[in-house]
């Protein structure tokens, strides 16, 4: 560790510390300090515009005749009148039935008394849900291996309704990550509300290395590090014992939410069982669960060739991992889920990040790649010993039949906890393996109905659960009076069909003109009182990916090559 003095020097020159000198001192979150804007962009390096999308937010902004999807769980409602004030819900009215004429009488009125700073959306006919919550999410940057900006990733989100996301690494500068969670909580940019869970043992912060984390108390200054520049939780890969531990104490001490990837390195001590007895808060994916099962081994049983870094092996053999576990129903089973319940402790599955492991010419074919994957993104896709997630280059039948059935028993443990009361998130873990920003989202709700989830459940995962996950069920996660104007509109019924909340759109045959069109897609994104167009913030997505295609002499018409 520094010397006191040493450290306090080290902290105040560092990168983003011009910005926050008074966070050395201080414990005051990130929002509560007065930070120039033009510093903040100036911090992030990335080509990141001003805000140029959406409108108000308004005296008084009226959503007219909505079918109304509130996220607790209870089925659809309406029509509904919805009034919000700035960035507030303060009125929902119900203002007729189905299928009949709607009284105007009946009805909210506009006022016109307020510098005309008001609007009406006509919403009949539509649906209006809560804003959805990605609750694992990664901000990239364009110096990353997939060369994507923050403005491609934050408008395919936007364009699908995502509002709020659990950032869950930022390995590029945790300065880079608060700078960009303060600009969006100022609305200065055209970006969901962002929660900053920095890697724990993240090597550098604006280009600078942080001392290493190698003692207990290592791992302790580095816990209280993250909550004096404003950190909202931790992100966990592993750590021996000792300093995993210290440092889980010492965030539930700082009340720091905690999350964790229960990599393979360090699973054999630091099961689901270990650390959520230690105070975890959360998992990520489903490494640690598996093994929490274990009867008969304490270590899974890998191939004497097996090497952890060889991605192709690592993946073939998590897909083998499920069916080493106690099975559905069993005593160790149903203890495991026990003891997770009444730590209420949090499952973030991330299915969709896994798809391409089942059906790896499904992933690569998906019909959003001819115009919303970044030619920087699709090759790092591309199979590849280097690249973390690109590792489909001896991917076999056997290997996907394996996934398959993995999927079968993940998919049940986690329908039967969301059962008996635990809580599940809807995480994406995009920008990866295939998986493209908001459209994997999409599938991570198509998938959640696949484990058993009825829609609303879905849903309700979504919005009400992931607000809960973050703390902030006060002002986000259902739509309430006195709650944030953080919802989405929609053209299509999407309990009767996820699939229409793809940007894409969905097939729909039209019964009048009988040709099949393409409807759906999210209409509106409302975050924080202002109106986004989602289609024109996925329009504007196309637009970067084919102004990149043919600077690389690419024809935009067509998807990318699959062969390198």
């Amino acid at each position: 560790m520094l010397e006191k003095n040493k450290k306090d020097e080290y902290m105040t020159n560092k990168f983003f510390m011009p910005l926050l000198v008074s966070l050395v001192c201080s414990t005051a979150p990130l929002s509560a300090i007065a930070v120039d804007e033009d510093r903040l962009f100036a911090s992030i390096k990335d080509s990141i515009p001003k805000r140029q999308h959406g409108q108000g937010q308004y005296d008084q902004l009226i959503i007219r005749g909505a079918y109304l999807i509130d996220g607790t769980g209870a089925p659809a409602n309406g029509p509904v009148d919805v009034t919000v004030e700035n960035d507030r819900i303060v009125e929902i009215r119900t203002v007729g039935v189905p299928g009949l004429v709607i009284d105007p009488k009946s009805r909210p009125k506009l006022n016109a008394l307020v510098n005309e700073n008001v609007r009406e959306i006509d919403a009949h006919g539509k649906y209006l849900l809560p804003g959805f919550i990605d609750s694992h999410t990664h901000i990239h940057s364009p110096d990353e291996n997939q060369r994507v900006s923050a403005d491609y990733i934050f408008k395919l989100w936007l364009g699908h309704g995502v509002t709020s996301t659990r950032e869950v690494f930022g390995m590029t500068g945790e300065s880079r990550l608060l700078a960009l969670k303060e600009l969006s909580n100022k609305n200065a940019i055209t970006a969901p509300r962002i929660s900053a869970f920095p890697y724990f043992a993240i090597p550098v912060d604006g280009g600078e290395k942080l001392p290493p984390i190698n003692t207990a108390n290592d791992a302790r200054e580095r816990v209280r590090y993250l909550k004096r520049i404003g950190a909202d939780g931790i992100k966990f890969m592993g750590a021996p014992e000792e300093i995993l531990w210290a440092a889980l104490e010492e965030a539930e001490k700082l009340e720091l939410s905690t999350t964790m990837h229960h990599a393979q390195l360090n699973v054999a001590h630091a099961n689901v069982l270990d650390t959520s007895s230690r105070g975890l808060d959360c998992m990520e994916h489903w490494y640690g669960l598996p093994e929490a099962l274990f009867t008969d081994k304490v270590i899974q049983d890998y191939p004497s060739d097996y090497i952890y870094t060889n991605e192709q092996q690592r993946f073939a053999q998590a897909g083998r991992l499920w069916k080493q576990a106690a099975g559905p129903g069993t005593e160790r089973w149903n203890q495991v889920m026990e003891n997770l319940l009444e730590r209420d402790f949090c499952l973030s599955p991330t299915f969709t990040i896994y798809l391409a492991s089942r059906d790896f010419m499904r992933a690569y074919t998906a019909e959003w790649h001819y115009e919303y994957t970044a030619p920087g993104l699709w090759d790092f896709y591309r199979a590849s010993r280097e690249k973390h997630g690109s590792f489909f280059f001896n991917w076999t039948t056997e290997d996907e039949l394996e996934w398959k059935h993995n999927y079968k028993l993940w998919m049940q443990f986690v329908n039967e906890y969301k059962n008996r009361g635990g809580k599940v998130v809807v995480g994406s873990d995009t920008g990866y393996i295939y998986s493209l920003y908001g459209f994997g989202y999409i599938q991570e709700l198509e998938l959640l109905q696949e484990a058993g989830f009825h829609p609303l459940e879905v849903i309700r995962a979504a919005t009400k659960i992931g607000a809960q996950v973050l703390g902030q069920d006060h002002d986000i996660g259902t739509i309430q009076v006195g709650k944030k104007a953080d919802m989405i509109i929609v053209d299509e019924n999407p309990l009767h069909n996820l699939k229409s909340l793809y940007g894409t759109g969905v097939p729909k045959l039209n019964e009048e003109t009988q040709r099949v069109e393409r409807v759906g897609g999210v209409r509106w994104t409302i975050k924080d009182g202002i109106v986004y167009d989602a289609k024109a913030l996925l329009a504007d997505v196309r637009a970067m990916v084919k102004a990149e295609k043919e600077a690389l002499g690419l024809d935009p018409k067509v998807p990318l090559k699959v062969e390198h």
